[in-house]
């Protein structure tokens, strides 16, 4: 890895969360329960550790029963260009399912394509394009 990578935390919910977003961006998805790990500080079922790799990469565990999960303020993950147009709306489409439109993803006066999202999981999400002429 040669870039920081974004690390999510959960409150329990880290297999539902990322097979969401492997059902959402494709990929492989990988789980390592904590039992897999001898780990004793949380329910032996739950995520110890977990990666969806392919296009949109993501690690993501559940929180132990003596943390909270952390939680991302004022940061969006950018999604601007990184497929063609009718996916990134696609992705918007399915990361809105059970959450909140914050801007929807539509031509901007400047010309390029974008919008906001905050999926069930409470990520906030910035997907756009710029169309060539």
């Amino acid at each position: 890895m040669t870039a920081p990578q974004l690390y999510l935390s959960f409150p329990g919910t880290a297999r539902e969360a990322l097979g969401f977003y492997a059902d959402v961006f494709g990929g492989e998805l990988t789980l390592h329960s904590y039992e897999d790990f001898s780990r004793t500080d949380g329910p032996a079922d739950a995520v110890a550790h977990g990666v969806l790799t392919g296009v949109v990469a993501l690690f993501g565990a559940d929180a132990a029963a003596d943390q909270k999960p952390v939680r991302i303020e004022g940061a969006m993950l950018s999604l601007l260009g990184t497929a063609e147009p009718p996916v990134l709306h696609e992705w918007f489409d399915r990361l809105a399912d059970g959450g909140r439109i914050v801007d929807p993803l539509a031509q901007k006066p400047w010309g390029a394509s974008d919008g906001q999202v905050i999926d069930r999981y409470g990520l906030h999400w910035l997907i756009g394009y710029e169309t060539t002429p």
